[in-house]
């Protein structure tokens, strides 16, 4: 087998049992992992496609081969979608569907094609750029906020920490030298509540500053409404772990800075509008790709819009402030 397909099952996967709900890209690596090693399929499998055992042992003999001899292998459940759709694309489409339910992969007509993320050169309002650190998942609120963290050596940032920041970092260095973690915890909330936070990054200590980020141009469903949970899902899945780029043109009523962000390639407003996890924010952003990548997956039904009237979230908002 491939070293790809075994690190990432090393790392990544853990064995499913009959008891297990089976599901993912690590599911996929473990069972293919496991087809090499034992030429079975997984238990369960039969339940959703049609064909016999034999033939889903061909699939996964393919599978196998096909993930091997990508380069790279699959990352993201997108990738994987595709590699089984075009390894298995002259099997029969229940087949094919039923695999891709099996595991929750995105079936066929959920997927999207992005374009080349790559920011637009000197946009008009731009007033700053940040480079973020790596997101934590636990940072991102819901469909169109998270927060960040830049780092202070950052030049931007270097030249603007405040004093009493800069002290308390160091002398909360010098009290977890000598253990006296209860100094240094009264130091770091003195750090936190001044908008920093020390950060601890492959075994070292960043001090940095903390952004709150609203996505411009789109406004996601609220964590209570339908699909709010979606959203909140597929934007930590784009950002978590990774460095972003964000570039900042406003700041909203909430001392939030709005932006549009860079992940990897992937504008990460056009992934939501596309994936029909948001909605474009006319009352604040009339820019006509937005439009289109709404209607896009209008036109498809996907996410929110497989409902035929769904909800706007201003207007729930506004309904809950009445309500109060």
């Amino acid at each position: 087998m491939g070293n790809a397909l075994r690190l990432f099952c090393g790392y990544c996967c853990k064995p499913t049992s009959e008891s297990d709900s089976p599901g993912g890209l690590s599911a996929l690596a473990h069972d293919l992992y496991n087809f090499e090693i034992t030429s079975q399929v997984p238990e369960g499998l039969s339940e959703h496609v049609v064909s016999s055992k034999k033939a889903q042992a061909n699939w996964y003999k393919k599978l196998s081969a096909a993930w091997r001899e990508s380069k790279p292998p699959p990352k993201t459940p997108e990738e994987a979608s595709r590699l089984i759709i075009q390894t298995l694309k002259r099997h029969q489409k229940a087949d094919v569907e039923g695999l891709l339910v099996f595991y929750r992969l995105p079936l066929p007509h959920t997927l999207v094609e992005l374009t080349d993320g790559t920011p637009p050169p000197h946009p008009q309002g731009l007033q700053f750029e940040l480079q973020t650190l790596p997101v934590d998942a636990k940072a991102v609120a819901d469909g169109d906020t998270i927060t960040v963290y830049v780092s202070t050596t950052d030049p931007r940032e270097s030249s603007s920490v405040p004093r009493d920041v800069q002290v308390a970092a160091v002398q909360r260095s010098k009290a977890r030298a000598v253990k006296n973690y209860a100094k240094a915890d009264a130091l770091h909330k003195q750090i936190v509540d001044a908008g920093y936070r020390v950060l601890m990054i492959q075994n070292v200590e960043i001090l940095a500053r903390k952004y709150r980020i609203r996505l411009r141009g789109i406004d996601a469903p609220e964590s209570a409404m339908p699909y709010g949970k979606e959203a909140k899902e597929e934007l930590t899945r784009i950002v978590q772990g990774k460095c972003l780029r964000v570039l900042v043109f406003d700041q909203d009523r909430y001392g939030r800075s709005v932006g549009d962000i860079y992940c990897n390639g992937i504008f990460v407003q056009e992934s939501m509008l596309k994936k029909g996890l948001a909605w474009h924010y006319t009352a604040y952003d009339r820019r006509p790709e937005l439009d289109k990548w709404e209607k896009d997956a209008r036109a498809k039904r996907l996410g929110l819009w497989a409902s035929s009237n769904p909800e706007k979230p201003w207007e729930w908002r506004k309904d809950r402030r009445e309500e109060r």
